[in-house]
């Protein structure tokens, strides 16, 4: 007599299995300068990998599923979302790689999910759980993430960029390494940075033109000017070092990171009324916000 328990079994394995063999076609490698990591097709000649796992310099390689390798060059990245996005250098190359669709469905708590990467060119698989499901949040570079969702699994260093698969082996987001937790960039937000470094090759960010430091004050916290670009939005304005900056548009700031998350994409071009303490006086400035120039 069959044991049901291994039946059961045997399913949820060749299940597995099954979701992982359809995700593999557009799993790749991406070798750039020291460094390894996953990534996926996105669109086609297009690859999202981590930028976290990208190195800074040399040349990039990808290899596709295939086994061929490829040259790719770098159409964009974004630090704060760990989202990087890599043009494939060959004319031929929209023909015979297949892109996958990503979904901006969020899993369960709870529920099973696979991180599909590949190992020098060999696909690898990793099986898990979801064991965190939260909102938007803010990475601690400032990026905003669409959604906050935590795996128990196990990641190689170069298994970042690799999919994340959800029960039904819809692919939800990319699998990157966090501060003591494997973390995944959600579909919606890969989608919406992808689409904007394939347009226009960066994020754009908000800049003040100042450096800051947090300060303690009797009634709160605020922000000390240490320095200012002589040419940036915020000597336009009349702000000078040694101003605290402690208002924000009406409203009391928290520290330096709040008023730097402040500055995202959308802000920049727009007009805010920055409130400081000058010798122990209130001063009202309204200053338009720059785009931080690229580094």
């Amino acid at each position: 007599m069959t044991d049901p328990s291994a039946t059961n079994l045997s399913l949820l394995s060749s299940a597995v299995a099954g979701v992982v063999a359809r995700a593999t076609p557009a799993i790749v490698s991406v070798h750039s300068h020291r460094s390894r990591a996953s990534g996926f097709v996105w669109k086609p000649n297009f690859v999202v990998t981590a930028d976290e796992a990208l190195a800074d310099e040399g040349e990039i390689s990808i290899e596709l599923s295939d086994g061929t390798v490829r040259p790719g060059k770098i159409a964009g990245r974004d630090h704060t979302t760990d989202v990087a996005l890599l043009r494939i250098d060959a004319k031929d190359s929209a023909k015979d790689i297949a892109p996958i669709k990503i979904s901006p469905g969020v899993p369960m708590l709870g529920s099973l999910s696979v991180v599909v990467a590949a190992e020098r060119g060999v696909p690898a698989a990793a099986l898990g759980t979801v064991s965190l499901v939260g909102g938007r949040w803010r990475s601690l570079r400032g990026g905003e993430i669409d959604a906050r969702i935590e795996l128990d699994v196990r990641l190689r260093h170069s298994h970042q960029g690799g999919l994340v698969l959800d029960a039904s082996g819809d692919a939800i987001g990319m699998a990157v390494l966090g501060p003591r937790r494997v973390i995944v960039i959600p579909a919606a937000t890969i989608e919406r940075v992808a689409g904007r470094l394939e347009t226009h090759g960066r994020i754009a960010r908000g800049y003040l033109g100042v450096g800051l430091q947090a300060v303690k004050l009797d009634d709160g916290v605020g922000a000390m000017v240490m320095n200012v670009d002589k040419s940036g939005p915020s000597a336009a304005a009349g702000i000078r070092q040694g101003d605290v900056i402690v208002g924000w548009n009406d409203d009391k700031i928290s520290g330096v990171r709040s008023l730097l998350q402040a500055l995202g994409p959308d802000s920049v071009g727009s007009v805010a009324e920055v409130t400081v303490r000058r010798a122990g006086e209130p001063v009202r400035f309204k200053l338009t916000i720059g785009e931080r120039p690229e580094t």
